[in-house]
């Protein structure tokens, strides 16, 4: 499975809305300048988000979208579901031979652990300690 640009600018604005959350509304404008990212692209990808509930938006001269609920009842699985579809690793699982319909199924459950126990909270708290899992590679 490969998370798009949209999954990826969804949970960006959502991190941004948990990180001011209880503070007020928050405009896509300055979500998109203070990620560097096309408003009118976060336009898009707000209607879905709002339409499941995950966002509300606030009209007037101080408007703007806040979380639809608190950022520790909002994980990555639900974004990444309203804007990306179903998690699976590959399509046609229920057409796959037994060991590798068994192996697919493991890595999307994987996947969905990870996502569906990651809360906005987490992320927009998130920091760095420097014990990342990254690779270094020598040549």
């Amino acid at each position: 499975m490969k998370i798009s640009t949209k999954g990826r600018y969804g949970l960006t604005i959502m991190i941004e809305l948990a990180k001011k959350h209880g503070e007020g509304p928050i405009s896509l404008k300055s979500i998109a300048q203070t990620n560097n990212l096309s408003e009118h692209y976060l336009e898009q990808l707000i209607a879905p988000l709002r339409n499941a509930g995950l966002v509300k938006s606030i009209r007037g001269a101080y408007g703007g979208y806040v979380l639809g609920d608190a950022p520790a009842n909002i994980t990555a699985g639900d974004i990444i579901r309203v804007l990306e579809g179903p998690i699976s690793p590959v399509e046609g699982i229920e057409d796959e031979e037994p060991a590798k319909k068994h192996l697919w199924m493991r890595i999307r459950d994987a996947v969905k652990d990870v996502l569906d126990n990651t809360t906005v909270e987490d992320l927009a708290n998130f920091k760095d300690d420097g014990e990342s899992d990254g690779y270094m590679f020598y040549i």
